[in-house]
């Protein structure tokens, strides 16, 4: 398959929808936050629960995804760690140039790419990856945007327990143990698809909204090295993951890796401005992560493109 039918196939959906609620934010005085609300308490929930519960992954490949994701949080936070320091970076932006180099937008970005590219295992690997990232994310990520103000990071750790997420990803695996889940033709799980399939589109939008909210011109310069962590060190770091850990189904691979390579995540703009502290000169936290995951997340279009065509063919697992 050719650069061009890849991008036309896998990427350009994406950029159309994402678009609509760029423009839509630039032309409207429109905030993302209802709608952030909606998908993380309706949306987000009934698409993981419909995809746990329906998937023909196996328990052990469900356990070696999220194992996967841990290893690879681990390994890029460490270089992260070294690269920003031997930077000269100070808290807070050294906990921000961590966070934007580590987590990936592997939910409104990399699932509805994940599908488009892998289909329905694509889709259900991307679902199982952001319940791993979504862990890692409100612990060490909270920690890691806390740790220069002295905050109490416990709270924001605590946080995980207050969003539907992790009560879902239960509900969803006691479902499968107990052999309860209805069949999918009935009128609930057919239910929970038609929402859950809702949630692609409208994190797409968000993602669109939320970039054009972004003022990415004081700090583009500075955050190349966290968006080059991201984008170019992070696909290598998670083919040697994925090697390590031995998925035994290539497709799950090769999304590891795709999910992996996002930009950086909206969510540590979220977690930055709730637990980082003042800089004492120079630019703020929240503008470094904000512009962070601007640039990551246009210069990510071609990079992700060539890698969706290596992942194919199987040149890369």
């Amino acid at each position: 398959m050719s650069l061009l039918s890849i991008f036309g196939t896998a990427i350009l959906p994406i950029v159309a929808i994402a678009a609509a609620g760029y423009l839509l934010g630039r032309t409207r005085d429109i905030s993302a936050t209802p709608l952030n609300t909606v998908t993380v308490y309706v949306l987000v929930p009934a698409l993981v629960f419909h995809t746990l519960t329906t998937t023909q992954l196996a328990g052990e490949t469900l356990a070696s995804i999220v194992l996967g994701v841990f290893l690879f949080t681990g390994v890029m936070a460490v270089l992260a760690q070294g690269t920003g320091t031997v930077l000269g970076n100070a808290e807070p932006i050294l906990g921000t140039f961590v966070l934007v180099s580590v987590f990936s937008n592997a939910g409104n970005y990399g699932i509805p790419v994940s599908e488009f590219a892998f289909g329905a295992l694509g889709r259900s690997t991307a679902v199982v990856y952001i319940v791993g990232q979504s862990v890692a994310m409100y612990t060490l990520g909270v920690y890691l945007a806390a740790r220069g103000e002295g905050s109490d990071w416990r709270e924001g750790m605590r946080a995980i327990f207050s969003i539907p997420l992790i009560y879902t990803v239960l509900a969803a695996l006691a479902a499968r143990y107990a052999g309860v889940v209805p069949p999918a033709d009935t009128a609930a799980m057919e239910t929970l698809q038609l929402v859950g399939d809702s949630a692609i589109p409208v994190m797409l939008l968000i993602l669109g909204i939320e970039l054009a909210e972004t003022d990415y011109s004081a700090a583009a310069l500075q955050v190349t090295p966290a968006v080059g962590l991201k984008l170019l060190v992070a696909p290598v770091v998670a083919v040697g993951v994925a090697l390590l850990v031995g998925f035994q189904n290539p497709t799950v691979a090769r999304v590891f890796v795709l999910e992996s390579a996002m930009p950086a995540a909206v969510t540590t703009l979220i977690l930055t401005g709730e637990f980082a502290g003042p800089n004492a000169d120079g630019i703020a936290a929240t503008e470094y992560a904000s512009t962070a995951i601007f640039v990551s997340t246009v210069i990510s279009v071609p990079l992700l493109t060539g890698l969706i065509a290596l992942l194919q063919s199987g040149v890369v697992l």
